[in-house]
């Protein structure tokens, strides 16, 4: 289900790309991304309403078994099975009109002066763009993964709060997130690709750090459930949605009017492998150290994504116009 059906997010961003204008391009890849991050984040709330009232309790009809764990995979199964049929029977192609070949204007020779451009590294400036912008969704995709991973077992840990509890968190501040995501037209008058890139992390910076000094339980800690929320508001509902929403539009508009499918699928992949190895990583790093040295290096990571988009601002700039 996430490995197979996660090939579906290369080719809806491609699909999104290839049809829309590139100054809309990240305004609809957001709305794509609402239904994505809203799978994620707001529908767990489904799996703790299945555990709180299926507990302790099975039934039986055929071969079919319900219970607080088969009951969640019937339901995701349920809504495969309604949008497979929806795509089946309403989903249209479309492709949008490309312009006719005539004299390049002065903005767009620029851009393929400064695309040609060879690096130090022998690759051109192009290539090197789009391999910062996958390294970015690595680092975005990946510290939320490790996130994911690590939250539920930590509030338990440091919080005292049910899974359940912890679930419903998350849940409501994926909601928050989704409203995040809604509004990036909205910030996009105001602010550029870059600015919400950066913006994003550091807020994302911003909600790790402040689970870093905290004790667990078992070493005496006593941490208020509204320090867990607020990190969690910040990181799933804020930083994460904004900032990730703007690695992808940035990416797809430095590809530009080259084809999406298959950059957009090494991007997606790219995105899947970070969310494997920093989970593993962050996993190891809990067990041999501790938990807070976890959220220590994902800052550390994410500072790190931000010098960089910092410094290649002008000419991401340049290629994404």
């Amino acid at each position: 289900m996430l490995g197979i059906g996660s090939a579906t997010l290369g080719v809806t961003r491609a699909y999104v790309a290839d049809i829309t204008a590139t100054r809309q391009r990240t305004t609809y890849i957001s709305l794509v991304t609402v239904v994505q991050y809203g799978g994620f984040t707001i529908t767990p709330i489904f799996g703790a309403l299945f555990s709180y009232l299926l507990l302790d309790k099975r039934y039986e009809l055929g071969f079919f078994v319900f219970d607080q764990y088969s009951a969640a995979a019937y339901f995701m199964a349920l809504l495969s099975s309604i949008s497979l049929l929806l795509l089946i029977t309403k989903f249209q192609d479309r492709s949008r009109s490309k312009p006719s070949k005539g004299k390049k204007s002065k903005a767009r020779v620029q851009q393929d002066e400064v695309a040609n451009r060879m690096t130090f590294a022998g690759i051109t400036v192009y290539n090197a763009a789009i391999l910062g912008c996958m390294l970015l969704n690595v680092a975005t995709k990946g510290s939320i993964g490790s996130f994911e991973t690590m939250c539920i077992a930590f509030a338990e840990s440091h919080f005292g709060l049910h899974p359940s509890v912890a679930g419903t968190i998350v849940a409501v501040n994926g909601m928050v997130g989704v409203c995040s995501l809604l509004s990036m037209g909205f910030l996009g008058r105001f602010f550029t690709d870059i600015q919400m890139i950066i913006g994003g992390i550091v807020v994302c910076i911003a909600g790790n750090p402040s689970f870093s000094p905290l004790k667990s339980i078992e070493m005496g800690g006593e941490n208020s459930s509204m320090h867990y929320a607020i990190g969690i508001l910040l990181i799933y509902g804020i930083g994460y949605p904004i900032g990730h929403t703007a690695v992808i539009g940035l990416f797809s508009k430095v590809v530009g009017r080259r084809p999406q499918g298959t950059l957009q699928g090494w991007f997606a992949s790219a995105g899947s492998l970070a969310r494997i190895i920093f989970p593993v990583a962050s996993g190891y790093i809990a067990y041999y150290d501790d938990i807070s040295t976890v959220f220590i290096t994902l800052s550390v990571v994410l500072i790190i994504s931000n010098v960089f988009v910092a410094m290649s601002a002008r000419t991401l700039t340049t290629l994404s116009h």
